[in-house]
């Protein structure tokens, strides 16, 4: 995103006042802010138009973002709120812009702090356990962070530690293929798991490596992995062991170094299996205690007792039969003699009275005893106009307020359905929702120049709309089968289209038209070669007089793109 097209946008959603910027990276800028309705400081983070250009990525963005915001932990960025905003960018053009409206932390990043040089090591184990807290946390609520990294993580003004962008990183992660495809994920190889690099499924102990990485870097001031670009980072993360940190920094205790080459254990059933798990032993190292190395249990995620039997303890039968067998002495004593048997026929044949005449009397209960005052019948309305089916629903003492949806199969204006639906039993007075329709839905077709025909026809039918006449045209820069432009056939306006509705395609043949510049002045030649993109060789010859182009080496009519042509003007 440019600066131009943050400053363009001064109110998202109709609600937060976009200010100053104040953090860029790689997939997103972030900008203070002000919620205008709640009148409290937020932080924004304005997504790169280029995320959003896949509708599965905007779909899955809000669902981890939703997710995200269901976290309340004092050591995690909140997330307020999430969506996308229809602006213009300077070249005229409307394009989607993502943004995520977080809590507004007063600190810096931890990524600024560590270009300062490595921390003291008990700073280090500090923010290593409070960034492992926000973990334990995270992890038990089901969601993985996948991008854990000091671009993420935030230190306040008093010290606390925040972790931020959870869930973000996973709506990008699965709307890319490669380490080389999207520029979010390129930034961060420093801080992939090697099951990461090999693109293979993640889980909670991914998070642990990245977080093994940072502490690394936290107590040495640089990765355990370097390269000349992303692709040799993550090689080295799947194939080469690191040093140990006190190799690097003297300071580092070996305890430490224990606990770091753990959390960098390329098999992630060797390294640390959960974030409480790695944040007791980084406590321990901090004490200068050596942690135990575990022996990773084979199951650890099932219940090992069976019918209140553990098999592991009681793997012979004489222990089983130990286990289930109910002591006579540990049964408790009775406390009083039961009651004579005369008593319990008695209250048996006295609640069987009452029982008989519970049954007597709501069978013969006279219906207009009980006057049905209690409930209503919503009515049947679909199909109907909103004034005749609003009044029909207040006749029936219901009140009904009106939702209008984007409907293509019913007539605008009309009833689609109620909530709750007809039929249903509800009491006098209840809100019901009339959903009517507000007629076809409008598609919006944003420019697809500069598309392949391929995904051009993809964008179309995935819009609902109808792929029309494809036709040829030569241009001076679009490439062979790109498209120059999609209009739609009527002439409509791109942002009010409706489904069904044609899209002619006009893509290029890779070529240009060359006109006959012979007889032309020698600026107006120039002009009209240069138009066409087609580099121009100048010849003079002093045996013609008039300034005027005598030959050309390419003849007029059609030409690859980029063909060299050389003019010769008369100079004489």
């Amino acid at each position: 995103m440019t600066e131009g097209v943050a400053q363009d946008v001064r109110l998202l959603a109709g609600r937060y006042q976009v200010g100053e910027l104040i953090g860029r990276g790689g997939m997103a800028d972030v900008h203070v802010g002000t919620d205008a309705r709640l009148g409290r400081r937020v932080a924004i983070k304005l997504l790169k138009p280029a995320l959003a250009s896949d509708p599965a990525f905007r779909t899955r963005f809000r669902r981890e973002a939703q997710d995200a915001a269901k976290m309340a932990h004092p050591t995690i960025v909140r997330i307020y709120d999430a969506g996308e905003e229809t602006i213009t960018d300077p070249t005229g053009r409307e394009t989607q812009l993502p943004f995520i409206v977080m809590e507004y932390v007063d600190g810096r990043l931890l990524k600024d702090i560590l270009a300062e040089g490595p921390l003291a090591p008990a700073e280090a184990v500090r923010i290593a356990e409070q960034v492992l807290t926000a973990l334990e946390y995270s992890h038990r609520a089901g969601v993985v962070h996948r991008d854990i990294k000091p671009g993420n993580i935030m230190i306040t003004s008093n010290g606390q530690v925040k972790v931020m962008d959870f869930g973000i990183a996973r709506a990008i992660s699965d709307s890319s293929a490669t380490i080389a495809e999207t520029s979010a994920i390129v930034g961060t190889a420093q801080y992939f798991s090697p099951e990461q690099a090999r693109g293979e499924s993640v889980d909670a102990r991914s998070d642990l490596y990245s977080t093994g990485v940072v502490l690394f870097e936290l107590l040495t001031g640089q990765a355990p992995f370097r390269g000349a670009n992303p692709v040799a980072v993550a090689y080295q993360h799947v194939n080469q062991n690191p040093a140990p940190p006190s190799s690097i920094n003297p300071r580092v205790t070996p305890a430490l170094d224990a606990v770091v080459l753990h959390a960098l254990s390329k098999d992630r059933f060797n390294r640390f299996q959960s974030a409480a798990e790695f944040r007791q032993d980084v406590e321990a190292a901090s004490q200068g205690t050596v942690p135990p190395r575990k022996v990773p249990s084979p199951v650890t995620d099932f219940n090992n007792t069976l019918f209140g039997v553990n098999p592991d303890a009681t793997s012979g039968s004489e222990a089983t039969l130990r286990q289930l067998r109910v002591d006579q002495d540990s049964r408790l004593a009775r406390t009083q003699s039961r009651p004579p048997v005369a008593w319990i026929w008695a209250g048996v044949a006295v609640l069987v009275v009452v029982v008989a005449a519970v049954i007597f009397w709501t069978v013969n209960l006279q219906k207009e005893a009980l006057p049905n005052t209690l409930s209503v019948i919503v009515p049947s309305v679909a199909g109907q106009a909103y004034e005749t089916g609003a009044k029909a629903l207040m006749d029936s003492k219901l009140v009904p307020s009106e939702v209008d949806i984007a409907d293509d199969k019913t007539v605008q204006g009309a009833i689609i359905r109620t909530d709750p639906p007809a039929g249903s039993s509800v009491q006098p007075g209840a809100d019901v929702r009339v959903y009517v329709s507000a007629g076809a839905a409008k598609i919006n077709l944003p420019s697809l120049s500069g598309f392949s025909l391929t995904n051009a026809k993809k964008e179309i039918s995935n819009r609902g709309l109808t792929v029309g006449k494809i036709t040829h045209d030569n241009s001076p820069n679009i490439k062979t089968n790109v498209v120059i432009n999609a209009t739609p056939r009527d002439g409509s306006d791109p942002s009010e289209l409706s489904a069904k509705d044609v899209i002619d395609i006009v893509i290029s043949t890779g070529k240009v038209s060359v006109p006959k510049v012979v007889g032309m002045t020698a600026p107006a030649a120039g002009d009209a070669l240069s138009a066409l993109q087609l580099p121009v060789t100048v010849v003079t010859d002093a045996t013609c007089t008039g300034n005027k182009v005598s030959n050309q080496s390419l003849a007029p009519g059609t030409q690859p793109q980029k063909s060299k042509i050389t003019i010769t003007i008369c100079t004489g």
